[in-house]
């Protein structure tokens, strides 16, 4: 068995085939290990972050190194759990609206569109629920696991699956309308990035460090950007997956890869427009005019949206398994591997506030709504929080 040591996020994957999984194990306790996570300093406490309510959903994410991700849609929220509860939240008090549990394992989702859920079974399965009763309406099967939401616009569900595919499914019956295959390398992080699907247009990204634009109807390929080339001796070194959360804005991509660059590309062309190097497992995302990264090693960067070079850096959270940097409001969250919420500045990214939603961290990506921050913990808490200046 090979054993890694790779920032906080638990890895590694597979053949060539695509199925077997290699484990990944960390040792925090070397004084000497120049990767050894970065003490906390106190903080002179600037906001108030009230906690609004807590429900639990489930099992979380499991044992299976998921990323359920919530999804918000008006004044409810949805979130799934690893071995299939469903449960559907009023968004301003916490009561459940809902609550459904499938007989099967759930490791992607939650998609939605309109009236519709979407979620991936981690035995290859990919479903369309009834968002206003949790009742499901389809199943299809894919290839296998499904590791992130699949995404609708009406006429088409798409969805990516671990061994390098994505499906095109008919939006009423659940039937396959097409199935695009990427070249897997040897080695992969475990996960795959969420595709977008814009109007008629699919973005998706690879474990060969390419993002690719579809025909949502028909798969047909529009073009393909390669974010990272693979560089080294070892298959390790060579791993360039893009696994985090891409983020839209007008006619820009911004996307990252782990061992690569973080980009912006022309979602008309696929041309890059500038990049950087940069490696990250877990995506990027925008606002103040700027684009937010949290690197492998813990600093959490904005990069300026216009290509322009750094607005700023925050290094003070070296090697603690950063989550995606979220926007709430003027703030920036991000969550550690020990479950400590920090609140930065999105002005020049000062720390203003911390809390500990819990002990076990949060891997999918936390939502925002005015001043109002959800984060769904690893371990199933889905917790709302209020973040306002202290008087």
């Amino acid at each position: 068995m090979t054993i890694l040591r790779i920032s906080g996020l638990l890895l590694i994957l597979a053949t060539l085939t695509g199925c077997e999984t290699v484990s990944d194990f960390f040792e925090m306790g070397d004084e000497d290990d120049p990767q050894q996570p970065a003490e906390l300093i106190d903080l002179d406490q600037q906001l108030d972050v009230r906690k609004l309510w807590s429900v639990g959903v489930g099992d979380g994410q499991g044992d299976g190194l998921y990323k359920l991700q919530p999804v918000i849609d008006g004044n409810v929220i949805y979130a799934a759990a690893a071995e299939g509860e469903i449960r559907a939240v009023e968004r301003e008090g916490g009561s459940t609206i809902w609550r459904q549990e499938l007989d099967i394992g759930l490791s992607g989702g939650v998609g939605l569109y309109e009236d519709s859920l979407f979620l991936g079974g981690s035995d290859g399965l990919v479903m369309r629920l009834d968002a206003k009763t949790g009742e499901t309406l389809w199943t299809s099967e894919v290839s296998g696991e499904v590791l992130a939401a699949p995404q609708g616009n009406g006429r088409v569900v798409v969805a990516q699956t671990y061994d390098g595919k994505l499906y095109g499914f008919d939006y009423e019956s659940g039937e396959r309308l097409w199935r695009y295959d990427s070249n897997v390398p040897v080695l992969t992080i475990r996960g795959t990035s969420t595709p977008i699907l814009d109007g008629s247009v699919v973005y998706a990204g690879f474990a060969s460090g390419r993002v690719v634009a579809f025909e949502a109807l028909d798969g047909t390929v529009r073009w393909e950007a390669r974010v990272a080339i693979p560089q080294g001796r070892s298959e390790i070194e060579r791993i360039v997956d893009v696994d985090g959360t891409m983020a839209l804005a007008g006619t820009e991509l911004y996307v990252a890869s782990y061992q690569g660059r973080v980009a912006a590309l022309d979602t008309r062309t696929g041309r890059k427009i500038w990049q950087r190097n940069v490696s990250s497992f877990y995506g990027v995302s925008q606002g103040f005019g700027n684009v937010y990264i949290a690197e492998e090693t813990g600093t959490v960067t904005a990069f300026l949206r216009n290509g322009q070079g750094v607005r700023w850096e925050q290094p003070a959270l070296a090697w603690r398994g950063l989550s995606k940097p979220v926007p709430v409001s003027s703030y920036l969250a991000v969550e550690d591997y020990e479950g400590y919420l920090h609140l930065l500045s999105q002005v020049d990214g000062e720390f203003l506030a911390r809390v500990r939603p819990g002990n076990d961290g949060a891997r999918a990506d936390m939502l925002a709504d005015g001043t109002v921050l959800y984060v769904y913990t690893n371990g199933g808490k889905l917790i709302a929080y209020d973040i306002r200046p202290r008087s």
